[in-house]
């Protein structure tokens, strides 16, 4: 069982995942790697019918709770002064307020944008453009961007699933395929 206190890095599913947690700061300060979190807590699934992007009314929108652990995101990576050189966000409100709230103004980037939103070509060409956005990140060594997206988008990109508020942290492999070196979910 995982307790639950502020700023918890907490492990997540197997003693494997736990030694891959344990190493997240060691690899965001080493660089060349991307945090990519889901969004903060949203309650529901999927945008209601005829949501549109700009209109945080529309959407499914981060709770309270949420809210909270976007902050306590943001407490973590400011009490270890970990700087992001970017922080990049799909343009639904849940991610750019989560963006928002754990480190400021993030850019708004539509290839992190929910695969829901937009056709399958559309959605090919973001992953390519993500996976390039990957190799980039990697060649800066020292520094590290984050990403805040959606869960579709995390799956398509790692084939592995995420929680809310969860951020695997990326670097591209040989094929240029991204691998999940660690998780951070701050409790």
């Amino acid at each position: 069982m995982i307790t639950r206190r502020p700023l918890l890095l907490a492990a997540l599913a197997s003693p494997l995942g736990t030694a891959r947690a344990a190493d997240a700061e060691a690899l965001l300060r080493s660089g060349g790697v991307v945090i990519a979190f889901r969004h903060a807590l949203a309650p529901g699934t999927f945008d209601p019918p005829g949501f549109k992007l700009g209109e945080c009314s529309t959407q499914r929108n981060l709770s309270d709770e949420g809210r909270a652990q976007a902050r306590r995101i943001g407490e973590w990576f400011e009490q270890r002064s970990l700087k992001p050189q970017r922080v990049r966000s799909s343009p639904w409100c849940r991610c750019v307020d989560t963006a928002t709230l754990a480190f400021g103004t993030p850019e708004v980037d539509a290839t992190l944008g929910s695969p829901r939103g937009y056709s399958e070509a559309t959605n090919a060409e973001s992953l390519r453009a993500l996976r390039r956005s990957l190799a980039a990140a990697a060649k800066r060594p020292g520094q590290f961007e984050v990403w805040v997206t959606h869960m579709f988008v995390l799956s398509a990109l790692t084939g592995e699933g995420s929680s809310s508020g969860e951020g695997p942290v990326l670097r591209p492999r040989s094929n240029g395929e991204p691998e999940v070196l660690a998780r951070l979910l701050v409790g």
